[in-house]
């Protein structure tokens, strides 16, 4: 990279942390002005909202609109530039706009591997603890609780031949009363396993189950066994167990793996909420670079409108950005859409909208 390479990517990085700080201040100020009373109602102390609570907001919330603050810093400073002439300077000794791109792209690639990085690792922590607090103090009103922590009457597939029933469960003690586990042949009942308890055992992590009775059944002849403690390794954990809206914004890039993998031996109807998400982690940093390109094709022309004419534009299109990204998503979970399809549609379209542009600039 020559010194023209490094003073676009500094304008890069540096409008791109004003604009992410500019307005995440805005977003925590809206926030709190919604949350005032809520955070009033738990009694904690400023530092332990702000531990608790917006150490896990922020992330989510710049993670989610990161795309947006690169998209309207491209524009912005390379606006400034177009209208000073510089891009003018740039290209009339001979640089092709290839050439001129390429601190664009690099500067692009990078924020495109930090966001997919983020988003596998980093951002799930930090949605457990915003999710874990909203909760608790937020979704529910402070003082008037209702303890939500016992589940009742839970049914669930372990795979395609067995099923699992729990009648009472805490998802707090992770204990629970009246288990049982059916495995058929087709159509034919040939295990049954009831426990009058089950709990997690975090030494082990396993399941412990107390006074229980197993039956095997081979056509008329059936055999029944009874165990005070078993100990089980069922493709099942805990977190299974719990009605949370927010798991699959709460597992890792592995544990997701990992759980799609289960969800769908168990023929669970979750598994493509699941693939979605999954395909928009790696999705949603691929349009940070689709949308780095876009924006500098469109703000490198110098016209009248100057940066207002830019900036109107890239709102333009950020905003049919995302309602192609969100129709595409409501059509995956209610419809038959494909879960894949809909994570890349807008990457797909817009794409070739940046290669269009970009050979329109060339020119």
């Amino acid at each position: 990279m020559k010194i023209i390479d490094w003073y676009i990517a500094k304008k890069f990085f540096s409008t791109f942390f004003f604009c992410l700080l500019a307005l995440t201040v805005i977003v925590v100020i809206v926030d709190l002005s919604e949350k005032t009373d809520d955070f009033a109602k738990t009694g904690l102390s400023a530092k332990e909202i702000i531990t608790q609570y917006y150490f896990g907001f922020l992330p989510r919330i710049d993670a989610m609109l990161f795309p947006l603050f690169i998209f309207i810093a491209v524009i912005f400073f390379t606006s400034k530039m177009a209208n000073r002439s510089e891009i003018i300077a740039i290209l009339s000794t001979g640089t092709s706009f290839r050439r001129f791109l390429r601190p664009y792209v690099i500067s692009g690639l990078l924020f495109t591997g930090f966001l997919w990085w983020v988003n596998q690792y980093v951002l799930p922590p930090a949605n457990q603890k915003w999710a874990d607090f909203d909760a608790k103090y937020i979704s529910f009103n402070y003082g008037g609780y209702v303890n939500t922590s016992t589940i009742s009457n839970k049914y669930f597939k372990l795979d395609s031949f067995s099923y699992a029933g729990i009648r009472y469960y805490d998802t707090t003690n992770k204990n629970g009363s009246n288990f049982f586990i059916q495995r058929f042949d087709k159509s034919n009942l040939i295990y049954n396993l009831r426990a009058m308890n089950i709990a997690w055992d975090t030494a082990t992590h396993g399941w412990r189950l107390n006074n229980v009775m197993e039956r095997t059944i081979n056509g008329l002849h059936e055999t029944v066994k009874d165990t005070a403690v078993m100990q089980m390794k069922f493709n099942f954990k805990p977190r299974d167990l719990k009605i949370d809206e927010h798991m699959k914004d709460k597992l890792t890039m592995p544990e997701l793996n990992e759980f799609i993998k289960l969800e769908e031996m168990r023929g669970s109807g979750n598994v493509k909420a699941l693939i979605l998400e999954k395909q928009n982690r790696t999705a949603n940093p691929v349009s940070v670079f689709i949308l780095t390109i876009i924006g500098a094709c469109i703000a490198s022309r110098k016209i009248r409108g100057g940066s207002g004419f830019h900036l109107a534009v890239g709102v333009v299109i950020c905003v049919l950005y995302i309602l192609v990204g969100r129709f595409a998503s409501v059509f995956a979970l209610k419809g038959n859409f494909n879960a894949f399809i809909a994570a890349w549609l807008a990457n797909f379209i817009f794409g070739i909208l940046a290669l269009y542009l970009y050979r329109q600039s060339s020119k």
